[in-house]
């Protein structure tokens, strides 16, 4: 069931009202029950995997409980604990590797064993890649380390924690919450409040347009150019990546802000998930502000786990490499993938390694890095780097990546940016217009994110009347500019391949 299809409108205030006239007794049940009917919609069958996901994590959790409370010495305790974690791990990413990167193991094998010149060629398995399974695998196992490390307590009611695995409004594309936050909000259920209903309608909005007016429109014009690059060469691949990078933002961060804004809704907090990526002034800034919960993830449990910087400057070096490959292998299996992660984490350790030679410029030429022309340089440096990285992303694979470059830098046509040749790429004037204006208004509001201004909360404190007129004009807007497939078909997002 997608969020912007006609059955998520239907669903959502259904469920919203049974929540709230329930008993608090059973809340989490019924939200249970509208949770995995959520995820049915899309295989029934694989709601077979989030319960083993579930089951194993829930399993292990009260095992490492059982240990704490035997008279042990200290040591043997921790060795035991140690055993659950790395049991509970091993078997949700063993389920994990063969839905995600089976296939992908095999492609590579065959490609080593073709160089070697060995005539062998393994057959791939017909396997469907069940939605969201790489975001419900790291939050369940979020809890089994966190309760580890003494950071959560033991959830004894299975039903509870089954909720906290499934919940439905970030189940299948994040954030990714961490058992200290969601899980202890699912155990207090909160009551019904006119401010969170205007607030998780403001934000559920806010996410309708980032991804029905702006990553649904950036699309039609990404994917046609990147779909004929030899026809589309030079400044059209630009503009196509340029505008990649907002869409896929428009997109994932669409999905997460409609995913706070139901929570929201219900009474329940979740982590932000993006803060103006491309207000950045580092690659480093940009990983802190992009996807947050999967960058804390990888940092919490694989990052410190491997020594993170306290090894001395090569370790930690090599502790991000890890770090952002392991991410660029998390988003798909296909080696473009990690290359972008790879290429990320190059960006990282150059920039430290070069960092004493920039301040010492910054100290010759007597820069002054807060002044706003100098932050201006280094967020718009910041954006190529990222955007350039976007390629290896976008790309159906590697060869495709390597001709883009190639193109980008070879082919010559920079008069497409003024005989009107960018209007023939899928989107007419009208539509590009729209998508123009729509990105000044993204741009406008994470400046007055990055500035700690929340519009919505600003909105809120108008007068009854203008609160409605606005949520009302949002979405006529929205509808008359939206982007809509064949009957008002809702498209997928982009994250839900990952």
């Amino acid at each position: 069931m997608l969020f912007n299809s006609y059955q998520f409108l239907l669903f959502f205030p259904i469920v919203t009202l049974i929540y709230f006239v329930i008993p608090k007794k059973i809340k989490h049940i019924w939200l249970l029950v509208a949770s995995y009917y959520f995820y049915m919609c899309w295989n029934a069958l694989y709601v077979i995997l989030l319960l083993f996901t579930t089951a194993v994590t829930f399993l292990f959790g009260i095992l490492m409980d059982r240990i704490e409370h035997k008279e042990w010495p200290a040591k043997k305790i921790t060795k035991h604990k140690k055993w659950y974690v790395a049991g509970s791990f091993v078997l949700n990413l063993a389920v994990l590797f063969y839905f995600k990167y089976t296939n992908f193991a095999i492609e590579t094998l065959n490609s080593l064993l073709a160089t070697i010149h060995v005539n062998l060629t393994i057959n791939k398995f017909d396997i469907l890649l069940p939605v969201g399974i790489s975001f419900f695998t790291f939050q369940a196992l979020s809890y089994t380390m966190d309760l580890y490390r003494g950071e959560i307590y033991a959830e004894k009611n299975f039903f509870r924690y089954a909720l906290f695995v499934s919940f439905f409004p970030q189940l299948v594309a994040g954030p990714i919450e961490r058992s200290k936050n969601l899980l202890k909000q699912l155990a207090t259920p909160a009551k019904f409040k006119f401010d969170n209903l205007r607030e998780g309608l403001l934000l559920m909005i806010y996410g309708f347009f980032l991804k029905i007016v702006l990553a649904d429109r950036i699309s039609i014009f990404v994917d046609t150019v990147y779909g004929d690059t030899q026809m589309y060469g030079g400044v059209y691949l630009i503009v196509a990546t340029v505008l990649f990078a907002f869409q896929i933002y428009c997109d994932f961060a669409g999905y997460s802000t409609i995913a706070m804004g139901a929570s929201k809704i219900l009474g329940i907090q979740l982590m932000e998930n993006f803060n103006a990526p491309y207000l950045a002034v580092s690659v480093t800034d940009f990983w802190r502000r992009w996807h947050i919960s999967l960058s804390t993830w990888f940092k919490d449990y694989l990052y410190i786990p491997l020594g993170g910087n306290r090894y001395g400057k090569a370790r930690k070096h090599v502790n991000k490499m890890i770090v952002f490959l392991a991410s660029g292998l998390w988003h798909g299996a296909e080696w473009s993938y990690v290359i972008w992660g790879g290429v990320n984490g190059i960006y990282q350790v150059i920039g430290e390694c070069l960092m004493p030679i920039r301040d010492k410029l910054v100290q010759v030429f007597h820069l002054k890095r807060e002044t706003f022309s100098h932050k201006i340089y280094r967020i718009i440096g910041t954006f190529i780097l990222v955007d350039f990285s976007w390629i290896f992303f976008r790309a159906s694979n590697i060869q495709q990546a390597i001709d883009v470059v190639k193109s980008i830098f070879t082919v010559y046509n920079p008069w497409i940016l003024f005989d009107d040749s960018l209007y023939n790429c899928g989107l007419g004037r009208k539509d590009f217009n729209v998508m123009l204006i729509s990105l000044l208004i993204l741009v406008l509001m994470d400046v007055f994110k990055n500035r700690g201004i929340k519009v919505r909360l600003k909105i809120m404190e108008q007068e009854y009347w203008f609160r409605w007129f606005f949520i009302v004009a949002a979405i006529t807007l929205i509808l008359i500019f939206g982007i809509w497939g064949n009957a008002y078909e809702a498209s997928s997002f982009i994250y839900f391949q990952f």
